[in-house]
């Protein structure tokens, strides 16, 4: 994928329908990333198979579109752990300038915040077959030996079907 080609030629209404952000945001969220970039890539190194742009665009794509890290790796053909560390540093970037915060857990499960915390248990419970509420456990004698053995009703039952 050629990010830097597809976005040059990006109208400015678009950017808010692929993004969900306006052009002004994209541009101060990038210049403030690639200064960051140059800061702490001042001795070179090896490139990095991910430009800022791209990260910055995965970011974005996976908040916005709601995307799994997996599906964003096999587009951009790398491992799904540099997709999360391209998003955690995107993340702590932006928050650190100081230019973009989010607000505080405080703030946000404030009861004036207007945010309502629903909770669902989706847990599934296997269902009970009609064999298995109907076993009973009890010691019978075995002629053969002294030992005492378990024989469970519904399989008695069962058996003599």
């Amino acid at each position: 994928m050629d990010n830097k080609k597809r976005i040059k030629d990006l109208k400015e209404e678009k950017y808010q329908e692929i993004f969900g952000i306006r052009k002004p945001t994209f541009l101060q969220m990038l210049e403030i990333l690639e200064c960051k970039y140059k800061e702490l890539h001042k001795q070179g190194g090896r490139p990095p198979r991910l430009s800022v742009l791209d990260k910055l665009v995965i970011m974005l794509g996976y908040y916005h579109d709601y995307r799994t890290m997996e599906n964003i790796a096999f587009d951009y053909d790398v491992s799904k752990s540099r997709i999360s560390d391209a998003i955690k540093w995107v993340e702590e970037t932006l928050i650190k300038s100081d230019k973009f915060t989010l607000p505080s857990k405080r703030k946000l499960l404030s009861k004036n915040s207007g945010i309502n915390i629903v909770i669902i248990d989706a847990t599934e419970r296997p269902k009970k077959t009609k064999r298995e509420l109907l076993r009973k456990e009890k010691k019978t004698h075995n002629k053969r030996s002294n030992n005492y053995k378990r024989l469970n009703w519904a399989d008695y039952l069962y058996q003599r079907r």
